[in-house]
């Protein structure tokens, strides 16, 4: 574990989050999000007689469901420390170097390099099961660890 943020981590008694915590947040926003992408399109599904309509129709709102995503994150990251998934299972966000939450800028960092890692076959949060101090690639990139709260 890098030395200054085990320093950091132990004067200021943090922990960081455990992985099943965050795949378990990761999972609850996913969910929220689809469930959400669901019921605005709800009369457009209803109206696909097969499982290739409802995937078109999917990839023809994907831009937009990206674009919730970030929207999503970035705000709840920024305003909270954690989106409703990471509340609910009391973790947070903190920027490493202030210990606070992330501002606008590292937050839509964050949000943008999660999305890709997630395009990516979730590379990004396989990385983290494998770093010490538990970052994956959007942690990395905008320099935030995730803790318990």
């Amino acid at each position: 574990m890098n030395d200054d943020i085990e320093k950091i981590l132990q004067r200021e008694n943090i922990s960081l989050a455990p992985i099943y915590k965050r795949a378990t947040a990761a999972f609850i926003d996913e969910f929220l999000l689809s469930f959400l992408l669901m019921l605005a399109l709800y009369d457009s599904f209803v109206d696909a007689t097969d499982l290739e309509e409802v995937i078109a129709l999917t990839n023809t709102f994907l831009f937009e469901f990206l674009a919730v995503k970030i929207i999503y994150q970035a705000f709840f990251v920024m305003q909270y420390g954690a989106t409703l998934g990471k509340i609910v299972m009391k973790i947070r966000i903190l920027e490493i170097d202030s210990l606070s939450n992330p501002n606008v800028i590292i937050s839509l960092n964050r949000a943008f390099v999660r999305v890709f890692s997630e395009m990516f076959l979730y590379m990004g949060y396989l990385w983290a099961m494998m770093d010490p101090q538990r970052q994956s690639w959007h942690d990395k990139t905008a320099k935030t660890l995730v803790i318990d709260a």
